[in-house]
């Protein structure tokens, strides 16, 4: 017995022999290694961008039955709705007559809005001309007097819409050319 013991230390102490992997497993191998790494990578990248980010449903219901799905934590993207031409008023200050040019743009995120405010575009104008021209030269030069028109400007537009399609719409005014003379 001590010598089949002895025997079978004998054979366990034998280290097996490898055989060297061939050219084909290595390439399959690292095929394997570089799919996976470019799997990788691309799944990372799609999760840096949110891709993969949940997103909450909440369902509303609207005019009876009909339902509409709104997709909560994505905001809508961001329309801008130039106002063209520019404004021109005058205004009359210390006996000379001087000039104010503005170019209008303004952010909204709903498409009821941004068609009401073609339709609209009319009243629009002639708001924002009033509300210009009853403006004070000297105020509006500087940056306090120009802010607080651009808080004016909001407040008119978001005023046409609440009176016309029942909710104000408009997030922004933005004056992207403001010249005065």
């Amino acid at each position: 017995m001590a010598e089949e013991s002895e025997d079978q230390g004998a054979v366990a102490e034998a280290p097996k022999e490898k055989k060297p992997m061939s050219g084909k497993t290595k390439v399959i191998i690292l095929i394997i290694v570089a799919v996976l790494v470019l799997t990788a990578s691309i799944g990372g990248t799609l999760f840096a961008l949110g891709f993969f980010d949940s997103a909450e449903v909440e369902i509303e219901e609207v005019e009876g039955e009909a339902a509409e799905q709104v997709i909560v934590n994505k905001p809508r993207p961001a329309m801008y709705f130039p106002i063209k031409p520019a404004f021109v008023v005058n205004f009359s200050s210390r006996g000379r007559q001087r000039y104010l040019q503005a170019e209008v743009t303004v952010l909204t995120r709903e498409m009821e809005v941004f068609n009401a405010m073609q339709t609209h575009m009319p009243l629009i104008k002639n708001r924002l001309v009033m509300l210009f021209g009853g403006e004070i030269y000297d105020e509006l030069q500087t940056d306090e007097g120009k802010e607080l028109l651009r808080q004016k400007t909001l407040e008119a537009l978001q005023q046409v819409m609440q009176d016309e399609i029942g909710k104000p719409g408009i997030e922004e005014v933005l004056f992207t050319s403001f010249v005065m003379q």
